[in-house]
């Protein structure tokens, strides 16, 4: 019989040393130390990158656990863990509470502790319903006064802020670009054209059906041009330009300030020493002052030729009696 001497043997401690695919797999091991107990050996990795037992798995060992009162754990052999393993013991308490079987976290890491309490008062403050208070009429018109009041104590500290940014800019000491006015004079002016001449004509297209129905009546319905004209100069034009100058630049402005509000941008600007009103505030009150006159003529405009349009169409005038 021939010996190998020990350096040349199959090195067993190290083969022992390493661990096996199987010993790194998440495995749930039940036991009954008493009656009334039912240990889980939990043994194994449990990550979320790796395999996880099955659901039904750990329903059908809490199924077998007849007259057990409580789910105890023993976590020796437990290797590797993270979200994966909570989430199994967040169902397995569920899965136990539904059986009327206690949860008896005391076997756990600290860590995984730490996270089912965190777990469970996460999920009891979001089932919890909020209070509703129930004020009186005097109490909801006084809440809404003092807000009515901070609002307006706002809008006018913005006002009186954009009044003396404007005094400096006329008196030459605002810290505005001209760059930022030229690029905010194409957002507000140029390509704002479209939708006030689609507006503009629809509403010029409007009065002049309008008018020409009970003009008719009397024979004078030569006198839609003066309707039109008279109607989208002194009102309608510039109602409409200013409509759509809320709602189409007032919400882009709005918007813009806000998410840079959001992201803390506009107290970055107040750290470097510049004044957010002359830097974003004045550049657009600018360009609107520009703007709104010309959009308004544009305004006046296009909605006489929506009714010059009608009064072509569907009242047979002349272009020279129109």
């Amino acid at each position: 019989m021939v010996h190998c001497p020990a350096s040349e043997m199959p090195g067993e401690e190290q083969q022992m040393s390493i661990a096996s695919p199987a010993d790194t797999e998440p495995r749930v091991r039940p036991s009954r130390p008493d009656a009334h107990t039912l240990l889980l050996h939990l043994s194994g990795n449990w990550t979320v990158h790796g395999p996880l037992p099955a659901p039904d798995e750990l329903i059908q060992v809490l199924d077998d656990a007849n007259s057990a009162e409580r789910i105890a754990f023993d976590t020796s052999p437990l290797g590797r863990w993270d979200s994966g393993l909570l989430m199994t013991l967040i169902a397995i308490r569920e899965a136990g509470s539904a059986r009327q079987l206690k949860f008896d976290p005391s076997g756990l890491p600290d860590g995984v502790q730490r996270l089912l309490r965190l777990a469970s008062t996460a999920a009891a403050g979001m089932d919890e319903p909020h209070a509703v208070t129930d004020t009186s009429f005097v109490g909801r018109v006084g809440t809404n006064s003092l807000a009515l009041a901070r609002a307006a104590a706002e809008a006018t500290g913005f006002i009186g802020e954009a009044t003396l940014g404007t005094v400096r800019l006329a008196t030459g000491r605002s810290q505005l670009r001209r760059g930022d006015v030229l690029l905010l004079i194409q957002q507000t002016g140029a390509s704002a054209l479209p939708i006030v001449a689609l507006i503009s004509a629809l509403v010029g297209l409007i009065l002049a059906f309008v008018g020409s129905v009970q003009l008719q009546i009397f024979g004078a319905q030569i006198y839609v041009a003066n309707l039109v004209a008279i109607g989208m100069t002194r009102e309608m034009g510039a109602m409409m330009a200013a409509i759509i100058m809320a709602g189409r630049t007032g919400a882009a402005f709005a918007a813009q300030l806000g998410t840079m509000q959001v992201n803390e941008e506009i107290d970055a600007l107040k750290t470097l020493g510049i004044d957010p009103i002359d830097f974003l505030v004045l550049p657009r009150i600018v360009a609107l002052i520009l703007m709104m006159p010309l959009l308004c003529i544009y305004a006046d405009v296009i909605g006489i030729f929506g009714g010059f349009v009608v009064g072509i169409g569907l009242l047979d005038l002349s272009p020279p009696q129109y």
